[in-house]
C-alpha cells in the first residue's frame, strides 16, 4: 500500500457525522448548467445544457465524485427518474459512498452531444468533443455550481471504460489545480479493435498520457481478467505502475464489454468501490481487492 505526501492536504477534509449518512437516503437534486452554447431546434435555438444528477449524503461534506459512465457514454439526463439506468457497477456501492460523506455526481454529455437522433451509441461526444477545451469547461462550470449551490469543494473524476476518455483529458485539461484526483476504471487503449464509428471515432490518450497529466492524483482500477478487446489489463498494467487497484475474480456474464461481465467488476462492485472510498479518503492504493 501506498501514501503519497501529495495526499497530506487530502486526508485532511473531514466527514463530519458520516456514520450517521447510512441512516438516511440521499438528497437528489437534478442540475442543469448553461454551456454558453446554442443548438438548432426546429428551426430556432436553445440553450446548450451540461446536466448532472448529485446524489448528496446525509451528513454535510464537500467531497465528490463526478462519474462518466461506459457504454453508450452519455446518459441522455432529462429528469431525476433517469438516475437508475445510469447509476451502472457503481449503483451497488451507492450506500457505502453515502456513508462514507461523498456525494456522487452522475455527469452527462451536453445536449449538443447527444446528436440528431440520440440513442446508443452515442453518435456525438466522441474524441473530439472529449479532448476539447470545451469540454473541460463545461465540466468546470458544473463544478462551479456544485461548488456555489451545494458547498463541494473537492471534486474526483471517475471514467469508466468510454468514460475513461474523458476522465483521462480532464485529468491533462484542468489539473491539479481543479481537481483532487482522477480515477480511471476498465480504461479504452485500443479503440480500433472493434469495428463501428463510436469506437472508432473515440479515440484514445497517446502512450504519455500519465507524464502530461503528471501532478493531479491518479488511480487505476481494472480487472485482471477484462476480457473487452479495447481495454486490455497488460497495457494499463504496465503504464500504472503503483496507481493500480487489480480486481479480482467476479462474474463473467453476456458481454465482455458490457455491465454484466468483469469488464465492469461484476460481482465485485462493492469492493471496487470500496478501494476508490479508502484511496478518495486516505490516498491508500490498495494494490488487489476481491481475491
Amino acid at each position: 500500500m501506498i501514501r503519497g505526501t501529495a495526499w497530506v492536504a487530502c486526508a485532511m477534509f473531514a466527514l463530519a457525522g458520516a456514520g450517521a449518512a447510512d441512516a438516511q437516503a440521499p438528497t437528489e437534486v437534478f442540475i442543469a448548467v448553461d454551456t454558453g452554447r446554442s443548438r438548432s431546434d426546429g428551426g430556432g435555438s436553445v440553450p446548450v445544457q451540461q446536466r448532472a444528477i448529485l446524489m448528496l449524503p446525509g451528513s454535510p461534506t464537500d467531497a465528490s465524485l463526478l462519474y462518466f459512465r461506459g457504454l453508450p457514454g452519455y446518459m441522455l439526463l432529462n429528469s431525476l427518474q433517469d438516475k437508475g439506468r445510469n447509476l451502472g457497477w457503481l449503483g451497488k456501492g451507492l450506500p457505502d459512498l453515502m456513508k462514507a460523506g461523498i456525494a456522487l455526481v452522475l455527469v452527462d454529455c451536453p445536449t449538443d452531444q447527444w446528436g440528431e437522433n440520440p440513442r446508443p451509441p452515442a453518435t456525438n461526444c466522441h474524441n473530439d468533443y472529449r479532448s476539447s477545451r470545451a469540454h473541460a469547461d463545461d465540466v468546470r462550470k458544473l463544478m462551479a455550481r456544485l461548488r456555489e449551490q451545494h458547498g463541494l469543494k473537492r471534486f474526483f473524476i471517475l471514467g469508466h471504460s468510454i468514460g475513461s476518455v474523458s476522465s483521462r483529458w480532464l485529468a491533462i485539461n484542468l489539473g491539479k489545480d481543479e481537481i483532487a484526483g482522477t480515477i480511471h476504471s476498465a480504461t479504452i487503449n485500443v479503440p480500433g479493435a472493434l469495428r463501428g464509428p463510436l469506437f472508432t471515432m473515440l479515440g484514445t490518450v497517446s502512450s504519455d498520457f500519465p507524464r502530461r497529466a503528471a501532478g493531479a492524483p491518479m488511480l487505476h482500477l481494472h480487472n485482471e481478467r477484462d476480457a473487452c478487446r479495447v481495454t486490455p489489463y497488460p497495457m494499463v498494467k504496465a503504464y500504472a505502475a503503483d496507481n493500480l487497484v487489480t480486481v479480482r475474480g467476479g462474474l463473467e456474464e453476456g458481454d465482455p464489454c458490457g455491465g454484466g461481465h468483469l469488464h465492469s467488476h461484476h460481482g465485485r462492485e462493492t469492493e471496487a468501490v470500496r478501494a476508490i472510498i479508502n484511496w478518495i479518503r486516505t490516498g491508500t492504493v490498495e494494490r488487489v481487492v476481491g481475491e
